[in-house]
């Protein structure tokens, strides 16, 4: 199996990375929203309208 960052054989005690530097990728990409899947669905996308009115509205 190989590295889904870098394509390095993977390491036993990372896996299914290489190193802890291709697991810190992989998470830092989920955190910042790189994996998220976008919908075209019309409820995903009128609940994400209610959501962003709901902080434009919240004092600062």
């Amino acid at each position: 199996m190989s590295c889904p960052i870098c394509s390095k054989t993977t390491d036993p005690e990372y896996r299914p990375f290489c190193s802890k530097r291709c697991a810190d990728v992989d998470l830092a990409k989920w955190l910042g929203g790189s994996y998220a899947i976008p919908s075209e669905d019309p409820e995903d996308m009128e609940e994400a309208a209610q959501a962003v009115e709901r902080e434009e509205r919240k004092p600062h």
